[in-house]
């Protein structure tokens, strides 16, 4: 067992920052997120370019270096070594918490197993201010993250988050929240939902109502600005009984029918589809093919 006494041992040794940057509004960055930044030997950040605006913002001339999803693993050595050596290393993210679905996590479990303090500091995160403002419960909720691109994964995801009674958060594109609701709907039935985008910024706006509804206001309309997605859980009714498939892909789904009712895949494929609602062709791509 580990423990850390974070203002005692970064003290004098330097350590790991976490430091959550603004999700819109630059007034909403904190007076101790920019001593950090001030005092960081390096700031990781997840694009140099959108924090160089921060920082010049605030007249903070610290070093950069980029840590992003592509680089994350050539960069972690180098900045273990700054933080065995005693130095401040902050990590940023283009916007909001990092680690949260942005680079960090990494970086933060390396820390830990070599001794380094970890300090995250409290900040903007546009999920937990999206669920605030949603007026759905906030006693409970799941957060996800970003949905897979691949319309059979996203599928098979929102078919697993179906039977959850807690309020559910998702991140979603402006490109693709359209082609989302439309499979939530589809998927949860027709919940209430709340779609944040634009959070703390002049165009801020929240649109409440049902799936439905919402799937019907997005089509006469271009979407701009990063989505959050606050569904409603499920009722006790929707979780009473939860299907013996529940936690199965859509291959395993098949090879079980296959098994139990000595059919063929072909079969099978099609008792699949009608069991969850699902064309043909999407339960055959997931089984053939992905």
């Amino acid at each position: 067992m580990k423990q850390q006494k974070s203002f005692h041992d970064s003290s004098d040794t330097g350590g790991l920052y976490i430091v959550p940057t603004p999700i819109g509004n630059l007034e909403d960055i904190t007076i101790r997120s920019l001593k950090i930044l001030e005092e960081a030997t390096i700031i990781a950040a997840e694009d140099t370019r959108n924090t160089g605006k921060l920082l010049h913002h605030f007249k903070i001339e610290n070093k950069m270096i980029s840590y992003h999803e592509h680089n994350k693993d050539k960069k972690e050595p180098m900045m273990l070594d700054y933080l065995r050596n005693g130095h401040i290393v902050a990590v940023v993210s283009d916007a909001g918490m990092p680690g949260i679905s942005d680079p960090g996590y990494e970086l933060i479990t390396a820390a830990i197993q070599e001794d380094v303090p970890v300090i995250v500091l409290p900040g903007a995160n546009a999920a937990l201010c999206a669920l605030v403002g949603s007026g759905l419960p906030t006693n409970e909720f799941f957060f996800y993250g970003f949905l897979p691109r691949k319309k059979n994964k996203r599928l098979e995801e929102i078919e697993r988050i179906r039977s959850y009674q807690s309020t559910i958060m998702l991140y979603e594109s402006p490109y693709r929240v359209k082609e989302t609701v439309t499979a939530l709907r589809e998927g949860l039935g027709n919940r209430r939902v709340t779609l944040a985008r634009e959070l703390t910024k002049r165009y801020e706006e929240y649109v409440r109502g049902t799936l439905e509804e919402l799937e019907n206001e997005l089509q006469a309309k271009e979407v701009k600005g990063e989505c959050c997605l606050i569904i409603e859980g499920a009722s006790d009714t929707e979780t009473y009984q939860i299907p013996w498939w529940d936690s199965f892909t859509l291959q395993e789904h098949v090879e079980a029918v296959m098994a139990e009712e000595a059919c063929s895949s072909k079969e099978a494929i099609k008792k699949v589809a009608k069991t969850r609602n699902l064309s043909k062709r999407d339960v055959y791509q997931a089984y053939h093919v992905d």
